[in-house]
């Protein structure tokens, strides 16, 4: 198991500037987007780093759902900087492409496919020392301030792709629930629901004992194992949370104690799929998120078309879970109670279409778009889909039942309507 350091609690990010005074950083990168330059998380760090004297320079070019090429920028400005330490604040994006710049900066003679996750690129191990990051998420979805995986639309394939390596986890992630309540609702919805899909993905991912065959190395031994008893604890926790506070956390931007609660889960569900991973839902959304044609969300200030990743990921589910639930079908059963579905008189055989049903009722009292064709695609677009998720195999793999390309075709092609 590997879990970062995690502070929580309000108004904690005063605390960074003694953080990077006791690391002894001399030269420090803040990263954060342009969205997020303005707004008060950020404000929080510089004053910290002011009060401490801590010398820094500031990256605000991240974007949001980054790109091989957004990536490269950032790494570049981390070469020339020669810091000896980041900062990371704001959402998944913001978190990740810190972590790529990190790496890369450390590893300056790498290609930049060197470290990229096979089959796309050639995943090797990393075995560099990394500065440390500070990691301050401002969203309450992707978990990466727990994670050792750095997500990017490679463009060329037009396909999500990542980095996954232990090497790169935050050093230390800050969890101040302050920095919620500047997210508009459909955010809060989008990153809520990665929150949803990482702890059921996790929790029904296939075991850790049924993968082979066992690394040769300890080194090579993936960050994504399988699911485990200790990633199940996060997994259910961060469920029960997310069936309790997700809806308040959306429908009031004032309800403190949802919005701290659904970034604690976060957290929670990040620790269990950092180690357990997850598999078709994922899977099936780098694509959906790479081939994204006019599709701009609501409440998301970005001059380019993108489809949300929780969104993403979450329009999948119904038709997945209905999939996989043959296998570990007391485990589909057993999320579909936590999210609120009466199981007393439930057939274990009927566990997939109960789960799938519950998600179903919870997306749609969530006003979210009714599948893919709502966010623009067509059956026409099913076998481009199903071409983009097969290089996904570092989390395919994972799934507890094997799928064909068929299989694939049929689950997009049961999600272009949900309700």
């Amino acid at each position: 198991m590997a879990i970062s350091n995690i502070r929580y609690g309000e108004g904690v990010t005063k605390e960074i500037g003694m953080d990077l005074q006791n690391l002894g950083a001399r030269r420090v990168c803040l990263m954060t987007d342009k969205n997020l330059s303005k707004l008060p998380p950020v404000n929080a760090v510089l004053n910290s780093l002011a009060k401490y004297g801590i010398n820094f320079q500031m990256y605000d070019s991240v974007r949001v759902e980054p790109t091989d090429q957004s990536f490269l920028d950032a790494i570049q400005f981390a070469k020339q900087g020669e810091f000896d330490a980041y900062v990371a604040v704001g959402g998944g994006s913001v978190i990740d492409t810190c972590k790529a710049a990190n790496l890369y900066a450390a590893s300056p003679s790498s290609e930049f496919l060197d470290y990229v996750n096979a089959p796309i690129g050639k995943g090797k191990p990393v075995t560099v020392p990394l500065k440390p990051l500070i990691a301050v998420p401002t969203t309450t979805g992707t978990g990466s301030e727990t994670t050792g995986v750095a997500i990017f639309d490679f463009k060329e394939l037009k396909v999500k792709t990542g980095i996954a390596s232990r090497a790169i986890k935050p050093t230390l992630g800050i969890i101040d629930p302050l920095h919620t309540l500047s997210m508009p609702e459909r955010i809060v919805a989008n990153s809520g629901f990665d929150v949803l899909c990482h702890a059921l993905e996790s929790y029904t991912a296939l075991p850790y004992n049924e993968r082979s065959p066992c690394p040769s190395n300890p080194i090579n031994r993936p960050a994504y194992q399988g699911s485990n008893p200790v990633s199940d604890v996060w997994a259910l926790h961060a469920l029960r949370i997310v069936a309790k506070y997700l809806k308040r956390a959306i429908r009031n931007p004032e309800d403190r104690e949802a919005r701290a609660n659904m970034h604690l889960a976060s957290a929670f569900a990040g620790i269990g799929f950092g180690n357990a991973g997850v598999h078709l839902c994922h899977g099936m959304s780098y694509p959906i998120s790479g081939l994204v044609k006019t599709y701009k969300p609501k409440d998301y200030n970005v001059d380019h078309s993108l489809v949300p990743h929780g969104l993403s990921v979450v329009l999948t589910s119904p038709a997945v879970f209905a999939f996989t639930a043959q296998i570990h079908p007391e485990r589909h059963l057993e999320a579909a109670e936590i999210l609120g579905a009466d199981i007393r008189t439930a057939r274990i055989k009927d566990a997939g279409l109960i789960l799938a049903d519950t998600l179903r009722k919870f997306l749609f009292d969530l006003n979210v778009d009714d599948g893919l064709a709502a966010i623009g695609y067509s059956k026409a677009d099913i076998p481009a889909l199903v071409k983009g998720t097969l290089p996904q195999e570092r989390v395919t793999k994972l799934s507890p039942r094997p799928q064909t390309e068929e299989d694939l075709s049929a689950l997009f092609e049961a999600s272009m309507k949900l309700y």
